[in-house]
């Protein structure tokens, strides 16, 4: 039972979950067939784990004395990483599925199309950055850095309304994301207020 314990909370088992998806995704890839139904669920998929690395910090303040939010906390940049991970393979489909430089420089003034590459290019230092070695040497800056997540977060957005072409599925994943970070803020608020009193 302590065995299976341990390799619930340990990271590669987080890895495993969190790599499941994309099998599907590569091996279709592999396979030859078409790359543009995969463009969706890849994209989804990123925008999904970078929503739930968000949501940690506000659902921790929300619930303070749950397990479940202090889990998500503590492994939120597990989920960060893969989200970037994802927003990769969306980004080399749609590359592949293209086929050519004219095409995608044709497409890349469009605004579904610069609001990805711009959010991709977020992405990335994000990603290279988030363990312990890069908290280490850029001590206060780290945190500054990590806030670009919430542009990242918009023009990711703007991204799938424009390209999807629908507002339901964006909708869904980030009203939820948009009303806890309203709360996030509040609640710091609050906290400033309160502090100013007692000062």
């Amino acid at each position: 039972m302590n065995t299976l314990k341990q390799l619930i909370k340990s990271p590669y088992f987080l890895w495993i979950l969190l790599s499941i998806p994309a099998i599907p995704m590569i091996t279709g890839a592999l396979s030859g067939d078409n790359l543009e139904p995969l463009l969706h669920p890849t994209g989804e998929f990123a925008a999904r784990f970078m929503i739930v690395a968000m949501i940690a910090t506000p659902l921790r303040m929300l619930f303070p004395t749950s397990s479940v939010p202090l889990w998500f906390a503590k492994n939120r940049r597990y989920f960060g990483v893969a989200a970037a991970g994802y927003a990769a393979l969306h980004t080399l489909f749609y590359v592949l599925d293209l086929g050519s430089l004219q095409r995608i420089l044709a497409e890349i003034t469009e605004t579904g199309i610069w609001t990805g590459w711009l959010a991709m290019a977020i992405f990335v230092p994000l990603a290279i950055t988030s363990n312990d070695a890069s908290i280490k040497f850029l001590k206060r800056r780290w945190k500054t850095l990590q806030r670009f997540v919430y542009p990242a977060a918009i023009l990711t957005l703007v991204h799938w309304l424009f390209v999807a072409n629908e507002i339901g599925g964006a909708l869904v994943h980030f009203i939820p994301l948009a009303a806890l970070e309203i709360y996030r803020i509040w609640k710091l608020q609050q906290k400033r207020v309160a502090h100013q009193v007692n000062a």
